[in-house]
């Protein structure tokens, strides 16, 4: 099974993916997927491009079944006669009532056209592929959307908790200061920098939501969903540590951009072979029955019918077009150049994204082990130096340092775990690995 069926598959699977319960249950990446993949606009429009396209991929589209046309006419005449024969015979009458009636079915089949035919059915199916990969690319396009704005949702509630960590050690930082104020131990100052660190810390959590919503409204977006659903998401970001280099740069043939780049191609060769075809003869093959019948009350002839079937062969050559015929040519020529170099552009941008991103997945890979290192240093500190300020062993400024190596640490070790799965979203959507 292809990239493209299983992608197919994955958008119909889960049709009846209700969103009623995710403000009750969490919603995962796989299931914002879904629904994303349902409700796309323009995955739905490409599929129906990509239908339309195997409907037009048809022998009889490029011209090479016959057509048969049925006619058929009759007229009703009421006539003054005047008529005279060289035998002498005159006939004068007003009011002649005469009769022509035709019919006749023809069928006319091509026999030869220069191979046109073939190429025209060529670029049909090139066509096809290429509303395939279109759809492919929309695909990987949307799966990518959803799981970086999925994983930013992620991201930003991480921060909370951290924040929740670091405001409980504010909490019991200021009932320490009150007790020992109560006892004469603590002054005022440490007392208000304790609660203004304690406010600080609050606002920035309150601030912290506002972030989450509006990250979730992006999502949302994503999902075309009505702005006031409500989810839930409780998820980490998970690194896949498994990418290698040499497999990605392999599988950036199969990115569907430079794989529509490729049937581009394909498709402008076929447009000059159909152009150059037009320099040959075309040769059809004609046929049919024809029935005719005239009929007059006076006159000549009272009645003539005909009728029979017949069989014929047209030849059109094209001699002189007004020069018309080269500049197509030329012009296809020309066309099928420059869709080489818009896919040597693809290609090199493609490479140079991969390379940024690896190095960025890379790079961040290494700071994360560093940084899990000095998280879990920032959070004993931060536990010593709490004892320490319960003992009165050390300051109120002191625990705040520590408070804020703490909140850093954590920050930065999120933003590198994002910054890594983001990279590593961009290697799998270049490398048309996404859904897989």
């Amino acid at each position: 099974m292809n990239i493209i069926t299983k992608n197919i598959l994955y958008i119909t699977a889960f049709l009846t993916v209700s969103i009623r319960g995710f403000s009750q249950e969490k919603m995962t990446l796989n299931q914002a997927i879904e629904i994303a993949l349902k409700n796309n606009l323009d995955i739905q429009i490409t599929k129906n491009s990509l239908t339309v396209a195997g409907i037009n991929n048809h022998i009889g589209v490029a011209g090479k079944l016959p057509t048969v046309t049925g006619t058929a006419n009759t007229n009703e005449q009421i006539t003054s006669l005047n008529q005279e024969l060289s035998n002498g015979t005159t006939t004068n009458r007003n009011s002649v009532v005469s009769n022509n009636t035709n019919m006749g079915v023809t069928a006319s089949m091509l026999l030869y056209n220069g191979g046109r035919v073939i190429a025209t059915k060529k670029r049909l199916e090139e066509l096809q592929h290429l509303s395939q990969d279109q759809l492919n690319a929309t695909i990987q396009n949307t799966i990518a959307d959803v799981s970086v704005r999925y994983f930013t949702v992620v991201q930003q509630q991480n921060i909370i908790g951290t924040l929740n960590q670091s405001i409980e050690v504010s909490k019991q930082k200021l009932a320490l200061i009150e007790a020992r104020k109560s006892a004469g131990l603590s002054n005022d100052a440490e007392m208000l920098q304790a609660q203004l660190d304690l406010n600080n810390q609050i606002q920035a959590l309150d601030n912290q939501q506002i972030i989450i919503e509006q990250s979730k409204y992006d999502l949302l977006r994503s999902l075309v969903l009505p702005p006031n659903s409500e989810i839930n998401i409780k998820d980490s970001i998970v690194v896949d540590k498994a990418l290698q280099w040499e497999n990605i740069q392999v599988s950036l043939k199969n990115n569907p951009n430079l794989v529509t780049a490729d049937t581009q191609i394909g498709i402008n060769k076929t447009i000059e072979r159909e152009v150059f075809a037009r320099r040959f003869p075309t040769v059809n093959l004609n046929t049919g029955y024809n029935y005719n019948l005239n009929q007059s009350s006076a006159g000549f002839t009272l009645l003539n019918q005909l009728f029979g079937p017949f069989l014929g062969i047209n030849v059109s050559v094209p001699i002189y077009t007004g020069t018309n015929n080269i500049r197509q040519v030329r012009v296809a020529k020309i066309n099928t150049e420059n869709a080489k170099l818009q896919r040597e552009v693809i290609n090199q941008n493609l490479k140079n994204t991969a390379a940024k991103a690896w190095e960025s997945y890379i790079g961040n890979l290494k700071l994360i082990e560093a940084e899990q290192r000095n998280y879990t240093l920032a959070q004993k500190l931060l536990s010593v130096i709490t004892q320490r300020f319960q003992l009165g062993q050390s300051t109120i400024i002191d625990v705040k340092q520590a408070q804020q190596s703490f909140e850093n640490s954590g920050f930065r070790l999120n933003n590198l775990s994002y910054n890594a799965k983001i990279a590593e979203v961009t290697l799998k959507q270049l490398a048309n690995l996404l859904g897989n």
